[in-house]
């Protein structure tokens, strides 16, 4: 089969890059430990220089280690965290604790919250607490307490657009991974359809040939013993070719060499596609108008398969007795029609040497279609050329 790019082909390999990998976070038994020191080491440090109406006793720690164990349920069951971060914070503040970084948990929380696609119950969560700190500031009647409340508000707000920011970021990463897998399942599947192509048409024209001459052989083996050697060197020839091609397709799959044969078929190898198909008894005339240095490689070795499989389906299905080749490049295109005088398609349906030979044409832009004739069938392929400088 024909890439569609002029580059060599290449396998694809067993474990193809699915793209940069979704950045989870860290684990969240690192949070809760993190977050959950800082508390506790926080606020011991900060009660000590500080006079809080109540000392830090066993509910005050129990309060302080609520919040983060809360975090705990990040992944199994998101919607637990704000609810007791909130109860965990309320009452610690409510009952004159020493002040500290209790609110971490809180903060941490929100963010996780609108992070986990839950944002409704996130403003829910950054509006209690924001009505909770203008409250307490209109209470102490600070002359400030506008500014502190607005600042409450502000950073609750900031919160969960924090949250939202993680979330449509971890969104993006997914389509993105989603997208690449599914470029990537494309390229492995055009990869087998590439490998099937290509070991159909070796071992299929081939067997095909080694078959034609072998009955050559047996028929004048006995009656002329000169005619013997070429058949047989034919036979040996085909054989050759046939296995290196396919040592190496199979080198593909072990993954020994890369999905590309060592020399490209070209449409100065078509004559001995003409030769072949004569050994079998088939007159074959070959009308080469195209100018082949016009013709990129990819086209070539198209119209070679193609003019390959349609000679090879000629000698063994149709019964025909003459054939004409045509190669024409001309209006920006390669033309190649094989013409035949056999039974034609009848009720016979496209087999995969036909499916094939459409593929390729389509590959490079092009089509391929089969005109029924009197007597005989038509196949005609049209492949438009690259512009000049840009042949494959």
């Amino acid at each position: 089969m024909q890439p569609r790019s002029p580059e060599p082909r290449r396998h694809p390999g067993p474990l193809p890059y699915a793209g940069p990998r979704r950045f989870a976070g860290p684990p969240t038994s690192f949070i809760v430990i993190t977050v959950a020191v800082i508390q506790i080491v926080g606020t011991l440090f900060s009660a000590g220089h500080q006079d809080a109406p109540r000392p830090l006793d066993l509910p005050a720690i129990l309060l302080l280690l609520a919040g983060p164990a809360g975090l705990a349920f990040r992944k199994r069951e998101p919607r637990v965290m704000l609810p007791v971060a909130l109860v965990a914070t309320g009452a610690y503040l409510a009952l004159g604790y020493a002040w500290g970084p209790i609110v971490l948990s809180l903060a941490i929380a929100v963010i996780m919250t609108a992070a986990a696609g839950l944002r409704w119950q996130a403003w829910t969560g950054a509006g209690i607490a924001a009505a909770a700190v203008i409250a307490v500031a209109a209470l102490t009647g600070d002359e400030n307490w506008p500014v502190r409340a607005s600042a409450g508000v502000a950073w609750a707000a900031i919160l969960v657009l924090i949250g939202q920011g993680i979330r449509r970021r971890s969104e993006r990463f997914a389509e993105y991974r989603r997208r690449r897998e599914s470029a990537e399942k494309a390229e492995r599947d055009e990869y087998r359809l590439t490998l099937a192509r290509d070991i159909h048409d070796v071992v299929a024209h081939s067997l095909s040939m080694i078959n034609v001459q072998a009955s050559v052989a047996l028929h004048v083996g006995a009656d002329d013993p000169e005619k013997l050697r070429p058949a047989l060197e034919a036979i040996k020839a085909a054989s050759k070719e046939s296995l290196t091609e396919v040592r190496q397709l199979l080198g593909v799959l072990r993954e020994d060499v890369p999905l590309a044969p060592a020399a490209r078929p070209t449409l100065a190898r078509i004559p001995e596609l003409v030769k072949n198909a004569e050994v079998g008894g088939l007159r074959v005339t070959l009308q080469d108008k195209a100018n082949h240095q016009l013709v990129g490689e990819a086209r070539q070795e198209a119209a070679y398969r193609i003019i390959q499989e349609a000679l090879t389906n000629v000698g063994r299905h149709s019964g025909a007795q003459t054939a004409v080749v045509r190669v024409v490049e001309a209006a920006g295109a390669l033309t190649v029609t094989i013409d035949d005088d056999g039974a034609g398609m009848g009720v016979s349906r496209p087999g995969n040497g036909l499916t094939g030979m459409r593929e390729r044409a389509a590959a490079l832009g092009g089509t391929l279609t089969l005109h029924e004739l009197e007597p005989g069938l038509r196949v005609e392929a049209s492949l438009p050329l690259e512009p000049e400088g840009n042949h494959p």
